[in-house]
């Protein structure tokens, strides 16, 4: 739509009269609007969740012991744990 527009307005403007600069404005806007929302949105790329993906349900496994517990403890951290160093708990994505 923009396209046509700029391409019926440039023949009509001369070196007098420079209709096109007027008309470039809202054209540029208007199409980087759209490439902005076609970018960001991408419907036609959309991916369905609930539609498109098939889980198999199964049977929880496990069982109802209680493992592990720990009371009364002044120790409140996790032996070994990384909070401290930032750098080797957030990896990188290949």
């Amino acid at each position: 739509m923009t396209l046509d527009l700029i391409t019926a307005l440039v023949p009509l403007s001369g070196d007098s009269n420079p209709v096109w600069l007027l008309a470039a404005g809202p054209a540029g806007g208007a199409a980087t609007y759209w490439a902005f929302y076609r970018y960001y949105r991408n419907t036609d790329k959309s991916h369905q969740f609930e539609r498109d993906t098939l889980i198999k349900a199964q049977p929880v496994q496990g069982g109802e012991e209680k493992v592990g517990h720990i009371s009364k403890t002044r120790d409140s951290d996790i032996d070994g744990d990384n909070s401290g160093n930032s750098r080797q708990r957030v990896q990188r994505v290949q």
